[in-house]
């Protein structure tokens, strides 16, 4: 009886250590949840108030500039040691309780707007002829593009009509919210892994900063530009930012080629945010889409997601 008692009495012990252990952590892991999702709100007013000062200083929008400048990790404490003018923590710190910044700020107009490819429940020949020859470029199905403007036409119209005085609005959501949506349209998974990095969806139509594009997009977007012309643009610009659309097309130096002011700019007012706090093995990853309007940069979307160390891509 006495062996049996001391057995009970140990499980019921290691029960309630097990119980407190448990309880410990998911604090801890909560604690550390809430204070990452501040510091990346910090982050964010701090990406907002780089823009807006930009916005302040005028001219136009180029990768040269401040906010095109990309924050590398860094230790959390060294910016709290320096805001305090102390001397920076010393490497003896735990390492699963040191927290690392990084991020950086992307033009998203040096991307093809999917919405413009739609305008007043019509296909936009300009904007669709740009479509083209992206897809050209990357060597993709035309009948995958041909497939995704006539959903995106039903589902504008859809949207129409759901919007309309004593509709309900169940359509809606048809509407690409994302370009990972872009796959409810028809893309195939291959298709919408080489088109991201060049396209964007954004709230309404924009257009492209030729300051910020790639060539692929510089190549897609200016009609009758070859690829390397668009990497000569690169290159010039890169020396030099195009103050205007007419600098841009004297540098250009093709008389056929032409410049549209609705379809072309050398300033932006969408840019995506990318926050990322690492705290020991945990990574933390918050993207956010902004739009600038003079002084005012108000958050559009944000998305927030648990990486994997290892795949960190700002590590």
């Amino acid at each position: 009886m006495a062996m049996l008692t001391v057995v009970l009495v140990a499980t019921l012990a290691s029960a309630m250590l097990w119980q407190q252990w448990r309880g410990v952590e998911l604090e801890a892991a909560q604690r550390t949840r809430v204070q990452s999702a501040w510091i990346l709100t910090g982050a964010l007013d701090w990406a907002r108030l780089i823009l807006r000062e930009d916005a302040r200083q005028g001219g136009a929008d180029h990768l040269a500039e401040p906010w095109a400048v990309p924050l590398a990790s860094a230790r959390l404490s060294s910016f709290l040691a320096a805001e305090r003018g102390q001397a920076l923590v010393s490497d003896d710190t735990d390492p699963d309780q040191e927290a690392f910044l990084a991020g950086h700020i992307e033009d998203l107009q040096a991307r093809l707007n999917v919405t413009n490819l739609i305008d007043q429940g019509k296909l936009h020949e300009a904007s669709h002829a740009a479509w083209v020859r992206l897809f050209k470029h990357l060597n993709l199905p035309d009948t995958e593009l041909t497939g995704m403007t006539r959903q995106l036409l039903l589902a504008s119209v859809a949207a129409s009509h759901a919007a309309a005085p004593g509709k309900a609005d169940t359509h809606a959501r048809l509407m690409p919210q994302t370009v990972a949506d872009l796959a409810w349209l028809g893309l195939s998974t291959g298709t919408l892994q080489a088109i991201t990095p060049f396209v964007t969806l954004l709230p309404q139509r924009t257009p492209v900063n030729l300051n910020t594009a790639s060539a692929e997009v510089l190549l897609a977007s200016v009609a009758g530009l070859e690829l390397a012309q668009a990497r000569q643009l690169v290159q010039s610009r890169a020396t030099k930012p195009f103050d205007t659309l007419a600098d841009a097309l004297q540098r250009l130096a093709k008389p056929n080629l032409q410049l549209d002011s609705a379809q072309h700019a050398v300033n932006t007012r969408f840019f995506s945010i990318t926050g990322q706090l690492r705290v020991g093995q945990t990574t933390l990853q918050e993207r956010s889409e902004v739009q600038r309007d003079g002084l005012q940069v108000k958050v559009l979307r944000r998305q927030r997601e648990l990486l994997n160390t290892a795949s960190s891509p700002l590590q």
